[in-house]
């Protein structure tokens, strides 16, 4: 699957997405658009174990939206119309995938290249890489998402900081607050992010979904609620077959031959 703008590839269940627009890899309507198209088609690919998401280039992941776009939809009074509302319903379908997704932050991730990140479940990044949400700077705000995703990476303090002034904030002092996960030497996010998908695509994918699930329903519901779906979640997972490979091999003292692998041996 390749495209103009966005480009993946797809290698023994790792699907690595490409915004793929040196330098800056801006966030263009064009831009949303295949990588809607792009997010769909592995939603719906059960090969696809994990999914990575990185920048072409080695400046930034995504520098946020094209403001050369902004005049025409400020002046047609339709910017939520034919732009935001349709970025979030792309962002939406990242971060909705029932599979482990990783950002893989070479460069800059500002805007809404900040909130495209902040979808998956994982970032790891370069060292020496900065993120920010300055929108106030130009008189609006973040509006793909970044309020809701960022603060519930952070909080709400430190999310009205970034949002009120607009300033890069280091991946170093963002992985203290936990909105990064893992920040490596220069030139390694992507390697790293692939290592990572190796280790996930070797787990259980029912186990690894439902995990998502359990935190992502937590966020949204109060903690009885939350635990009450928790062991729905939970009964799901003990009925797999996983789980009773998972435990012989426990016991055994073996290792695990999941689902997906045992499907790979008989091919």
């Amino acid at each position: 699957m390749t495209s103009e703008l966005v480009s993946c590839t797809v290698d023994d269940g790792i699907a690595v997405v490409t915004l793929n627009d040196p330098p800056m890899n801006l966030t263009t309507r064009e831009l949303t658009r295949q990588l809607h198209g792009v997010v769909s088609r592995l939603a719906a690919d059960d090969e696809v174990r994990v999914v990575v998401v990185t920048g072409a280039g080695d400046t930034a992941f995504n520098a946020g939206s094209d403001i050369k776009e902004f005049p025409a939809l400020i002046d047609a009074g339709d910017v939520v119309e034919r732009k935001t509302a349709f970025e979030n319903e792309t962002f939406g379908l990242l971060a909705a995938l029932d599979k482990p997704t990783i950002a893989a932050l070479n460069g800059l991730a500002y805007g809404g290249g900040l909130e495209l990140a902040v979808c998956c479940d994982v970032i790891v990044a370069d060292a020496g890489v900065t993120v920010s949400l300055p929108e106030v700077k130009l008189g609006v705000i973040p509006s793909s998402g970044g309020p809701v995703r960022v603060a519930r990476r952070i909080g709400p303090a430190r999310t009205k900081g970034m949002m009120f002034f607009g300033d890069p904030v280091s991946v170093e002092t963002a992985s203290e607050w936990g909105l990064v996960n893992r920040v490596v030497a220069r030139g390694e996010a992507l390697s790293t992010a692939r290592e990572m998908a190796r280790r996930l695509t070797r787990l259980p994918a029912t186990a690894l979904g439902l995990c998502k699930q359990a935190v992502e329903y937590a966020a949204d519901h109060d903690e009885q609620e939350s635990i009450r779906a928790l062991l729905a979640l939970s009964e799901r997972a003990f009925a797999t077959e996983d789980a009773r490979e998972g435990v012989r091999a426990f016991l055994a003292k073996d290792t695990p031959r999941f689902t997906h692998d045992r499907a790979r041996s008989e091919e």
